[in-house]
């Protein structure tokens, strides 16, 4: 199933279900895809592109919630954390942390890398392998680790 039909499906159960939280993060999935299909670029999205467009949903849902929970604005963080949860569910299965390591030691072997000098060489191939399933910052902090 796409991911527009599964997206579509989820809206019509947020309607029904009256969740005006799943209401806005769905919509706010559908609105994104709308415009990466709009932008005159494609006529059809990738995989990798969704994968990466709600990536980037999460991320920007995220962040906004550290700035409120910063500003004392408890109940937009909240909220912000609630959509995140909720675009999530569209995302493959999320890495544990020791999934990463033990994939990340593999990569650092055949790349050969020593330091953390070596980043360069590392992400773009961890960041092609871990697609959707683990945050890019996640990897970069445990290649640092692993490297120092």
């Amino acid at each position: 199933m796409s991911l527009e039909l599964k997206i579509n499906e989820a809206l019509k159960n947020a309607m029904r279900e009256k969740n005006k939280t799943a209401l806005e993060s769905i919509r706010a999935i559908k609105s994104a895809l709308l415009m990466l299909k709009t932008d005159g670029k494609t006529e059809t999205i990738s995989e990798e592109q969704e994968m990466a467009l709600l990536q980037r949903l999460v991320k920007q849902r995220k962040e906004a919630a550290e700035q409120f929970f910063a500003n004392d604005r408890q109940e937009l963080g909240e909220n912000e954390i609630a959509q995140a949860k909720i675009i999530e569910q569209f995302l493959p299965e999320q890495m544990s942390i020791e999934e990463i390591e033990a994939a990340l030691k593999n990569i650092i072997s055949e790349v050969g890398a020593v330091d953390v000098k070596d980043l360069g060489k590392i992400m773009p191939i961890a960041t092609k392998q871990f697609a959707g399933k683990a945050d890019g910052k996640t990897v970069s902090e445990t290649v640092r680790k692993l490297l120092s």
